[in-house]
């Protein structure tokens, strides 16, 4: 019988999406395993080869989680919301939720192609308003909540209105940006507008005006991901720095707990080390300098007060509130100049570009409160308003970034450490003597810097302060395509939506375009109001939708809570999260501070979303040349290219197959190559190859449907698998993927050949499968899958070589391999004549007994040289090998009459015979 993939991948997807295999519900019976794919995006291009990797792998998992026992939650959905859906709409004039519809359904024909396990009856789309009821009933907490930094927690925002009522704030410890101090009768006294006001500055959801990417051309603020070099990523427009009144979600009052959170969760020390990076902890001061003929301050935060003594010049973010301030007649005009010129560029980009340096004099001067002197104020954009107090002390000679300014404009460099040298560059000084610093002199670096913050507070010149490089995350697009904000507005104050309101579902418009007024796309609509009062015109971004997925996931069909209690008490968290390391410091920062906050007001019961998280490596594209004679239409092959003249040229992998061209395809690929004319090798055209990522431009993109159809889905997971380690990049090389379909072969004559055997399994077959079993074991243990593969094969032709035909054998076998290629072991399963899917069956255990020698090829030498090896049992002592030894007839010819000298017997290493 035939291996026909094509048949039995079809019949067995059917079974799977008859019978709902795959379907879970809580099972307190059993122990709970949930695994996690990062949702993906539904782009009408559709999956190419580098997209399944992380799937098939989380798939692999999961197969293996149900066979040993466990009830495996495996849900898939759709982030649906997103701005390349919008401008399609606005280039065609549909509804985006047509086009993303086709595209969730391509998505999900192709996953099933692919024989991924998935829990469809769990399925959810962002986009969908029973999903992102939920979204809008997390941001109206989130509104209605306060950070009470004293305990460490959200709380609600009644409770913080009560103790204003009797207290005012000035025994208040919270996250907030509250610049007044009040009691409790002035409290009483202000306004319902003025309350609210100052409720905005403690609330974990808040307006506020802040900087933004903001792109007139697309009409909306764009995250600093979504553009590069001032412009915007998609369509390339401009992309300029403008102040906005925005939703913010004040992340950073939950800094400290994600960054300690990070010591609870198995991830990687690379993902750890980026997300401690992003969040930016610095212990240090922060200081205050007067403005010159001012009592007014600037205060600037260091984690080196001991350098205050080098500081030649103080630095403003462009943004800073100061700079208005402190600008002079004189300067006005260079620095709205400078301003201009910084709003084009990302703070990720002030951040990335540190050989540029640019910048302005204010035209005043602080006074360094410790000596006296005067300091220069200037605005520069390498300095981040959201970053400390948005203002530096500049100690050029130790710090490299303020070194390059001072040498660009001519500024002082004063040196704090004993014979350091700054004459070429600054000295990243965490050692040494100080010197120049008052006080401070003869001081080591460590001293100093507790000495000299112990000064600060003892003066009245500032205080300590620990400060997070983490800023509050921008929550509003000006955007149609994304979950509207459930608020309205009456005189001017934002109030949230009862939640039996919810979900408050986008609107009809006649365009997804912003208004004559600059206005978000919402602002067409003909009623977008609440009782009379206007609704919120901004979307939410996409991060909105996926920051508490894998919640959802859990009770996708309650209509009345995010998830229940019940539910949540028995999937808890995600036991293993499989996705791209790309998403490091937005959607993993984000869902994480989602899902503490929703634990500190008791909705869920972790405190923490993902024990354990892989991140997959990229599948690199294999892109392949013809070779074209300048000024021709003629082609030569690869080794006669250095003959003529050619220029290289990007052709469709898909009709080359082993780096051979199919000569025919490519002529009806495109007109122009209609009458191409070829030199051939060997009655072939040899194409050209080349490592680079999967591009549509490159003509690399292999389409996964294309290698079902001519190889199966068993195939592709088991070469994708196969490719190397799942954490790393590796090349796609559909040259290789022929081995892999030969070995499944293999394996199906193995079952198929010859009736199999119903008797007990011989030693050498035990052997060899429980071999496997250990290997593939310790391999899903520590997702070592590409080892796996090796693994498979090994076991297969030595037992082909055995001429096994051992049902119980053949039986373990596929069970092993069920979780990589899903389909033929369902077929060999119904073969061996079970009537369940193998899903239901157990993994078989690995047994040591059975990989204990009983006997040892002993290397026979005569005088030195190997000549033979000799199977002995090894429970044989010393004497009884020397006389098997000399009765061999081998060693008999070898001897031929010679005198045996000696015989020397080492047990379980060496016999030789010297003669």
């Amino acid at each position: 019988m035939s291996y026909d993939f094509r048949k039995i991948e079809k019949e067995w997807q059917n079974y799977w999406k008859e019978h709902k295999t795959f379907e879970v519900t809580e099972d307190t019976s059993k122990p709970k395993y949930y695994v996690l794919d990062m949702f993906p995006y539904p782009s009408g291009a559709g999956l190419h080869v580098g997209h399944p990797l992380g799937y098939i792998a989380s798939d692999i998992i999961t197969r293996y989680k149900r066979l040993c026992g466990f009830n495996v939650l495996h849900p898939m959905g759709y982030d649906s919301f997103g701005l390349p859906a919008e401008q399609y709409a606005i280039k065609t004039g549909k509804h985006p939720a047509l086009a993303t519809e086709e595209n969730v359904k391509r998505y999900k024909e192709q996953l099933d192609n692919l024989g991924l396990s998935f829990d469809w009856s769990r399925e959810v789309k962002t986009s969908d308003p029973s999903y992102y009821k939920h979204t809008q009933w997390v941001f109206l907490q989130l509104f209605n909540a306060w950070y009470d930094t004293s305990e460490e927690k959200a709380k609600l925002i009644t409770d913080l209105k009560k103790s204003f009522e009797t207290e005012g704030n000035k025994n208040i410890r919270a996250a907030h940006s509250c610049e007044v101090s009040f009691d409790a009768e002035t409290w009483k006294s202000y306004t319902e507008k003025e309350q609210e006001d100052i409720l905005q500055d403690y609330r974990l959801a808040y307006r506020a005006e802040t900087s933004v990417n903001w792109c007139p051309e697309l009409g909306t603020v764009l995250a600093n991901d979504e553009v590069k070099e001032g412009f915007s990523v998609r369509g390339s427009h401009p992309v300029f720095q403008k102040k906005m009144m925005q939703w913010c979600l004040r992340v950073t009052a939950y800094a400290k707990r994600l960054l300690d959170g990070l010591e609870k969760i198995d991830w990687s020390d690379s993902l750890k080390e980026m997300q401690k990076n992003w969040i930016g902890k610095s212990v240090g001061a922060e200081i205050d300098f007067k403005l010159e003929n001012s009592e007014e301050c600037i205060r600037v935060f260091t984690t080196r007060a001991d350098t205050i003594f080098g500081a030649t010049f103080m630095v403003l973010a462009p943004e800073s509130d100061y700079v208005s301030k402190v600008t002079t007649k004189e300067q006005k005009q260079a620095v709205d100049d400078y301003l201009a010129a910084t709003k084009k560029r990302s703070e990720r980009e002030r951040i990335a570009d540190v050989k540029k340096v640019s910048g302005v004099f204010s035209g005043s001067y602080c006074i360094n409160p410790f000596n006296g002197k005067k300091v220069p104020l200037w605005i520069a954009d390498y300095v981040l308003g959201g970053y400390g107090t948005g203002a530096i002390m500049a100690v050029p000679a130790h710090d490299s970034r303020d070194y390059a300014f001072a040498k660009y404009f001519d500024l002082p460099i004063i040196s704090i450490i004993k014979d350091a040298d700054v004459s070429e560059q600054s000295l990243d000084a965490k050692s040494g003597e100080l010197v120049n610093s008052d006080f401070l002199n003869g001081l080591d670096v460590k001293e100093a810097i507790v000495r000299a913050v112990e000064e600060v507070d003892k003066r009245g010149l500032g205080k300590k302060q620990t400060n997070y490089k983490l800023r509050d995350a921008i929550f509003s697009r000006q955007r149609y395509w994304g979950e509207p904000f459930p608020i309205y507005y009456k005189n001017d104050i934002a109030y949230g939506l009862d939640e039996k309101d919810l979900p408050l579902t986008l609107p009809e418009v006649d365009k997804y375009l912003p208004t004559k007024d600059g206005e978000p796309p919402l602002a067409r609509a003909k009623t977008w109001e609440k009782d009379g009062y206007p609704l919120e015109y901004s979307t939410m971004p996409g991060f909105a939708g996926s920051s508490a997925y894998f919640l959802r996931y859990m009770d996708p069909n309650n209509e009345n809570e995010l998830v229940s209690e019940k539910a949540n008490e028995y999937w808890k968290d995600v036991d293993l999260y499989v996705g791209g390391v790309e998403h490091a410091t937005g959607h993993l920062l984000y869902s994480r501070f989602w899902n503490m906050f929703l634990y500190d007001l008791g909705f869920i019961c972790e405190e923490e979303p993902f024990k354990k998280l892989v991140n997959q490596g990229m599948i690199q594209g294999r892109s392949n040349f013809v070779y074209r004679v300048k000024g021709s239409n003629k082609f030569v092959s690869l080794g006669l290219k250095d003959k003529f003249d050619t220029m290289d040229v990007h052709v469709d992998v898909n009709i080359v197959k082993n780096d051979i061209l199919d000569i025919e395809a490519f002529k009806n690929w495109m007109p122009e190559y209609k009458d191409a004319e070829f030199e051939l090798e060997d009655g072939v055209y040899k194409c050209g190859y080349a490592q680079e990522k999967m591009s549509k431009s490159k003509y690399n993109v292999v389409n996964p449907d294309k290698i079902c159809e001519e190889y199966g889905a068993d195939t592709l997971r088991l070469y994708e698998m196969f490719l190397g380690p799942i954490e790393q990049s590796k090349p796609w090389n559909t040259n290789g993927i022929e081995g892999v379909f030969r070995f499944l072969g293999k394996y199906w004559k193995l079952v198929n050949s010859e009736t199999l055997e119903e008797k007990d399994p011989s030693a050498e077959e035990l052997k060899v499968l429980h071999t496997a079993i250990k290997k593939i074991t310790e391999d899903l243990a520590s997702l070592s899958l590409n080892t796996s593969v090796s693994a498979f094969m090994i076991c297969v032709n030595d037992l082909t070589k055995l001429k096994c035909r051992n049902k119980k054998i053949i039986r373990d076998l596929t069970l092993i391999m069920s979780p990589f290629t899903p389909h033929i072991c369902e077929e060999v399963w119904k073969i061996l004549g079970n009537e369940k899917s193998i899903s239901f069956a157990d993994f078989p255990k690995f047994d040591e007994s059975y990989l204990v020698e009983s006997n040892y090829s002993y290397p026979v030498s005569v005088n030195g040289k190997m000549k033979f090896l000799l199977d002995l049992s090894l429970d044989l002592n010393k004497d009884q090998i020397e006389e098997i030894v000399l009765k061999n007839e081998k060693v008999q010819q070898l001897i031929d009459g010679k005198d045996l000298k000696k015989l020397i017997i080492v047990p379980k290493r060496i016999i030789n015979i010297v003669v």
